[in-house]
């Protein structure tokens, strides 16, 4: 397999650069001073970030892309095999290789490297992270999927040997990696377009922590159903956290949530207290991505004083309970929740709000998960005041074969007893919304697709 060297400069072409790992990857490759191009079909904040630093960005995929003096391509698991710049560069015979392999190979340049997994709260506790390592002036190199206002985008390039990032299960890609940290947050059923079932996805995150560096260490969360069967018998130094249970070696206490829902805990570690920490984001599960923050920063020898900063100083990451704006006295928040799970503990961090009504504008995100999780999703919505849910969105990798609907989430949420209207367009949604919503209502518009957007056009108008 072709292997980087990060201190040779070469022609790098990314098909799919648009991503959001593609893109940190891009930027990481032209801070290094290697020439970039890259092609995708759409276009975003991040393509033109990528052109103003120097890369060259097509428009659509074409043969004509792939030039001779290409040395590198890489490409995103949503890129088809039959993509016509795959075919002519094998033809070419230039190196290929997914944007894993790449991932895990510029982890390797880095001696203090952190791999966050997980189904859910990747991004926060990444974030989180960045935000303790800055806070202690390390200056790491960050990649995270999301948009990170500390940062200014989804990577920072620093001078140190930290490097923290995201470890994505999907088709295996962070099997890749070979973290000096690897860190395991929870661990459901997801992606089973590509797993077969949870012990899949266990013996998939199995390999991923037999990956940590011999002198590494795993941080896991110590609730997780079935976290001996990921473990096993690895023989790698383990650090577990918990929220409740007093057994792990990090676990919080005395937890209190201000009117925001943002909470204050104690930490224990090995029986001792490490102080109280206040956090600036709401919920039960940011206390939880929080202590593994706080179990990697120590491991990382990080002093208390910046760990308590840090994670106090994080807002939060774009599409992540995202504040919008006010519309007419109705409070708009964006969140990327799009499993069953996510959506239980979004609704839930809202308890302790004072508002009116919660609203929960839902977009379901590909048909084999909406299928895979129909009644999940119906009993984790039905937690709201109101429901309204759009078409599927297939996230341009599945196509709709008429097997599942967004009715047949909605027939579930009405039969649970929660009122629930479903539209077809944004223009339907938005006047039941103007007509309906009241001043204090909390509307949350909720998913991994577009339906963003919709906040934003109510604001605009």
């Amino acid at each position: 397999m072709y292997k980087i060297n990060l201190e040779k400069p070469i022609h790098v072409h990314f098909i799919g650069i648009g991503g959001i790992s593609m893109s940190a990857l891009a930027q990481l490759l032209l801070d290094r001073n290697f020439r970039v191009t890259g092609s995708d079909i759409g276009n975003n904040s991040s393509i033109n970030k990528l052109a103003s630093l120097g890369a060259h960005i097509y428009k659509g995929h074409h043969q004509d892309h792939i030039t001779s003096d290409i040395e590198l391509v890489v490409y995103t698991v949503a890129v088809k095999l039959d993509n016509p710049e795959m075919e002519k560069a094998k033809k070419m015979d230039i190196p290929i290789i997914d944007r894993g392999t790449l991932l895990g190979q510029v982890m390797d340049d880095y001696e203090k490297s952190v791999a966050v997994s997980g189904t859910h709260g990747k991004t926060t506790t990444t974030s989180m992270i960045a935000h303790i390592l800055t806070s202690a002036k390390a200056e790491p190199t960050v990649m995270v999927g999301g948009i990170l206002p500390l940062i200014g985008g989804n990577v920072a390039v620093g001078k140190s040997p930290y490097f923290v990032t995201e470890a994505c299960e999907y088709f295996d890609s962070f099997h890749h990696f070979f973290p000096k940290i690897s860190v395991v947050l929870n661990v459901e059923e997801d992606h089973l377009d590509y797993f077969r079932d949870i012990h899949h996805i266990h013996d998939s995150f199995h390999t991923f922590l037999e990956n940590t560096k011999t002198d590494g260490t795993i941080i896991i969360n110590g609730d997780i159903k079935d976290s001996q069967r990921i473990l096993r018998e690895t023989t790698k130094k383990t650090v577990t956290y918990s929220l409740t249970n007093t057994s792990c070696d990090f676990y919080g206490t005395n937890i209190v949530y201000n009117p925001l829902g943002h909470g204050a805990f104690d930490v224990i570690y090995n029986n001792q207290s490490l102080g109280r920490f206040q956090l600036s984001v709401p919920g039960d599960h940011n206390i939880s991505n929080a202590l593994a923050a706080i179990a990697t920063a120590i491991e990382l020898g990080i002093d208390l004083t910046a760990i308590a900063l840090g994670l106090g100083a994080f807002t939060g990451t774009h599409r992540r309970f995202q504040y919008k704006g006010s519309l007419g006295g109705v409070h708009i928040v964006d969140d990327y929740a799009h499993h069953p799970t996510e959506i239980e503990a979004t609704i839930k961090s809202t308890a302790n709000m004072d508002f009116n009504k919660l609203w929960i504008v839902f977009q379901p995100h590909t048909y084999t998960r909406t299928k895979a999780f129909l009644d999940d999703f119906a009993k984790a919505l039905s937690l709201a005041d109101h429901v309204i849910l759009m078409d599927i969105y297939s996230a341009g990798r599945e196509t709709d074969i008429g097997d599942i609907h967004a009715r047949d989430i909605q027939s579930r949420i009405l039969a649970q007893g929660t009122p629930c209207e479903y539209f077809p367009s944004f223009d339907e949604i938005s006047y039941y919304i103007l007509t309906h919503c009241i001043p204090n209502d909390l509307l949350i518009t909720m998913g991994a697709g577009d339906v963003y957007l919709l906040g934003e056009s109510l604001l605009d108008s």
